[in-house]
Order: structure tokens, then sequence, then C-alpha cells
């Protein structure tokens, strides 16, 4: 019998052997950061790519809102509604389920849906995880804390975004690094208030590496998922577009192309995940702030 598996695309490629994995969950990823393994993650925005990214052995596939620039051709991600967020979820979840995958999903709640008040963020975290999302993400610290207790309350887990956070690129300056000088300080303690408030992960955008490391060091329960943060973190993330080298611009220096070399997508997947976990990558001499 075959292991390949039909798609709209044609056939996708068959498993690698980490597709035999157990379904990722909370203690599953607490689990790999007890026994030293870095947590991989990449976005993924549809059915095909997700259900690729799976079996190259990616635990966390981040429906993320930077659909709106790989995708929508938008310039920030401000513009991506609730309703997009919710369709490119059901559109993942759906191929994750359909080649009988295991990853992590984790939606964004895009710009405006939960700014409001924390009643605002339950009700389209509700929509996202009925989607089909697992966990939930929030960019920003200081006034989301109260929200995220809020929904960690309800069963909704929760990963926490600080550092460069591009829903509010226009309030920080333009895309650069952040977390140096006295506003490491504060970012500190968001990080250490999101944890308190029930967060399970946080992604570190262009966080200066020492601050990244002690962070993950300082957040035993708050998985640190770090991009454009250096290697000491709990685990990495990149723009699937980015690392695959077919974005509409210029990539971060950070970033690595991982088709150079590979033949398919999912050994350029595969590749990223071993580099990940074997702390190849991120490299850390192309951080000038690292």
């Amino acid at each position: 019998m075959s292991n390949t598996h039909a798609s709209p695309y044609g056939t996708l490629p068959p498993a690698s052997p980490v597709a035999a994995r157990k379904p990722i969950s909370l203690p599953r990823l607490n689990e790999l950061r007890e026994r030293g393994e870095k947590i991989t993650m990449l976005t993924a925005y549809d059915a095909t790519f997700a259900a690729v990214a799976d079996a190259a052995g990616v635990e966390c596939i981040l429906v993320g809102d930077s659909l709106g620039m790989v995708c929508q051709g938008l310039s920030s991600t401000v513009g991506v509604t609730l309703e997009t967020m919710r369709y490119h979820v059901e559109s993942v979840a759906r191929g994750i389920r359909r080649v009988q995958g295991t990853a992590w999903i984790v939606g964004d709640l895009p710009f405006g849906s939960y700014q409001e008040s924390k009643e605002q963020a339950l009700r389209h975290a509700t929509v996202l995880m009925q989607a089909g999302a697992h966990m939930v993400k929030l960019e920003g610290g200081g006034w989301t804390t109260e929200t995220v207790h809020f929904l960690v309350e309800r069963g909704i887990p929760v990963c926490a975004h600080l550092g460069l956070t591009p829903q509010t690129v226009h309030a920080l300056g333009g895309y650069r690094v952040q977390g140096r000088g006295d506003s490491a300080t504060k970012l500190r303690h968001e990080a250490l208030a999101l944890q308190d408030a029930g967060a399970s992960m946080v992604v570190l955008e262009m966080v200066p590496k020492p601050l990244s490391t002690s962070l993950t060091l300082e957040l035993p329960t708050c998985h640190t998922i770090g991009i454009g943060a250096g290697n000491g973190t709990a685990g990495q993330v990149l723009v699937m577009h980015d690392m695959l080298g077919v974005n509409l611009g210029k990539n971060p220096k950070f970033v690595r192309n991982f088709m150079e070399g590979q033949t398919s997508v999912q050994a350029a997947m595969s590749a990223y995940v071993a580099a990940v976990k074997d702390g190849t990558f991120p490299d850390n001499a192309k951080h000038a702030w690292a």
C-alpha cells in the first residue's frame, strides 16, 4: 500500500520516519524541552504545505498573519482580517488531518481582533480554535497580560510575541532590533508577567541573543521561540517563504535559504528541522545584535 497522499496539486511526498511520532501537545513540547531538544516551527497557510511541513518533522505550524505579506501582497500584517485568518487556519487543519498528521497548529489573532477587550479576544480566539487551531498567538506585553490570563483560564492555550511585533511596526519605527539598553528590562518584565499569566510559549523576534538566552532560562514553563534572536532559545520559527527563498523582497540576514542543494520542498523543510535540532541554525555570526 502506497504511503503517498493525493491532493489537488498532485501527490504529496511520502511521509518521513518522524511522521510516526506522537501527536504534538503541550506535554509533548515540555518533554522535548526537558531533554534539551529544540522545538521547530514554520509558517504555513494552506493544506498542502502544512502537510508537507508535518511530514518533514516540523512540530508547530504557525498560521501567521504574515500571510498578508507573502500571500496577499500587503505591505504589513495590519490589513489581515479575522475571517482571512479563520479561512487559512481551517485550510491548514484540513491538510494536517487529511494525512493523519501530528503537528501543533498555532493561529495568529490579527490586528484589531483582541485590543478592544479580553471578551473580544475570547470571542475571536474561539473562532480560530473552532477552525482547528490548538493555540492562539497575540502580540505585545503589558496590557496583554490580563487578556492572556483570561484566555488561559478558559482553556485556550496562548503563545505571546515580544520584541519586534509586526502589527505595531509603525509605532516601533520600522523593522528594527528590540530589547537593547533600558528596553531590555521592560521586555524581561513583560515576558515574566506573560508566563505568570499562563502563556505556554513566547515568540522572541529580533531580540539580542544574550537577552533571549537569559529569558529562556528564566521562563521554565513558557517555551521561547526565536526568530532573529540567536540560537539560545528553546525553539526557532521562520516564515516558510523566506526559508524556501521565494519571498517578494529581500530576506532578513538571519534567514537561511534551505532550498539550496535540495531537490524538494520537503527535503528543504527536513534540512531546516535538522539544522535547528543540531544547533547549526541560526548562525550567530549573521546576527549583528546576537
